[in-house]
């Protein structure tokens, strides 16, 4: 009797035949070759993502010192033939430091290329506190540089929906990458225009003004590009949010960078309405404009809200179309009805407390702007 393929098997069959890998063994003095020459890319957005404390890097040398053994790294071969890291940013980094060829201006104390790792923290060898590369004997400069770690290279031809789940799986729960980070490097390894996009309005001045009020870490966890895409998803997809805001962002943004089946969203015109709002809001509120009502409930105080931006940004489309932005008379009744809409206690209500980032809450909310805006700007 012959048994029928199984279709589970088959469909296995057919994923693999999508991935083709190759694993090499290169030595950390090949790997700065490879960065410093191009051919192997930490993508810039990707480069921010380096978080390891002077102690970690540090134990991390002493490992290599010690020839103990390291996990491998994960890059992705590219059309050109060079190599995308994908999985192993601390590790190289860490190297790179050592070597004093590594650039890292968003670490506390800055890391300028150039300036060489002190070890320090070294718990197995602690006679390596205080050294740097340069002061190590020669045998033991020889000895860090033929250091050799495992290279899981995902091939150029392998699908890059394949890429792209493999680098999730490496990536999802990792402590150091918040979610619009990981959305950012994995979703890249699908289609790179909309991830770019996110970023370039990111630094549109008007927005940037506008969320002046977000902390430091905020936005080098990479919160100021999520909101541009929570903009965006919120304005064409909002009917589609049912429970998890993180998932529902990550769906929009996998969905319009997916080159098999693309969600619609046409550029030009988006960014035009992006542009329009909050060149709107910096003219009526400025650094005031995500900012909430003080303990009085009398006026504003400065700070960031994210229950006001979704509301606020969201709302304002009900009437942005129709308002003269160039008008003062406009956008002194613009102002004013922002101001009347942060101070009024229902909206207070609405956007303080825990449990509001379900579709319920967050429709009530931005309800209650597009209706206050509209009875200011009735068409």
């Amino acid at each position: 009797m012959t048994l029928e393929p199984s279709p589970l098997i088959e469909s296995i069959a057919l994923t693999l035949k999508q991935a083709s890998t190759q694993a090499l063994d290169l030595s950390f003095n090949e790997l700065l070759d490879m960065s410093e020459n191009g051919e192997l890319n930490i993508a810039p957005d990707y480069q921010r993502l380096f978080r390891w404390s002077e102690g970690q890097r540090s134990r991390f040398i002493e490992s290599l010192l010690l020839e103990m053994p390291v996990p491998p790294i994960f890059v992705i071969e590219e059309g050109d033939g060079t190599y995308q890291l994908i999985d192993g940013l601390q590790r190289i980094s860490s190297y790179l430091h050592m070597r004093g060829k590594l650039t890292a201006p968003h670490l506390d104390p800055l890391v300028a290329h150039g300036e060489f790792l002190t070890l320090s923290d070294c718990d197995i060898v602690p006679t390596l506190n205080g050294l740097t590369f340069n002061d190590f004997p020669m045998a033991l400069q020889i000895r860090l540089k033929r250091a050799f770690i495992r290279v899981e290279v995902i091939r150029k031809e392998t699908d890059p929906r394949f890429k792209y789940h493999m680098f999730k799986r490496l990536n999802t729960g990792g402590e150091l990458l918040s979610a619009q980070q990981l959305r950012n490097c994995t979703i890249r390894l699908l289609d790179s225009v909309f991830p770019d996009f996110l970023i370039r309005m990111s630094e549109v001045d008007d927005f940037r003004e506008c969320t002046s009020g977000m902390t430091r870490a905020r936005t080098l966890s990479a919160f100021d590009q999520e909101l541009v895409l929570r903009f965006f998803a919120l304005k064409n997809r909002r009917a589609r949010f049912k429970h998890d805001v993180s998932d529902f962002l990550t769906e929009y943004m996998e969905e319009v960078a997916d080159p098999q089946h693309p969600e619609a969203f046409d550029y030009k015109p988006e960014e035009t309405i992006f542009r329009r709002t909050f060149e709107a809001l910096r003219k009526t509120l400025g650094d005031m404009a995500f900012a909430f009502a003080n303990k009085a409930r009398d006026k504003l105080t400065a700070g960031f809200g994210a229950y006001h931006y979704e509301a606020i940004t969201i709302g304002l489309q009900a009437v942005l179309a129709r308002l003269d932005l160039d008008d003062n008379g406009v956008i002194e009744r613009l102002g004013n009805t922002l101001r009347e809409i942060k101070l009024d206690p229902v909206f207070i209500d609405m956007t303080t407390g825990g449990g509001k980032n379900s579709p319920g809450p967050l429709n009530d909310r931005i309800t209650f702007v597009e209706k206050r805006l509209v009875d200011a700007f009735p068409g």
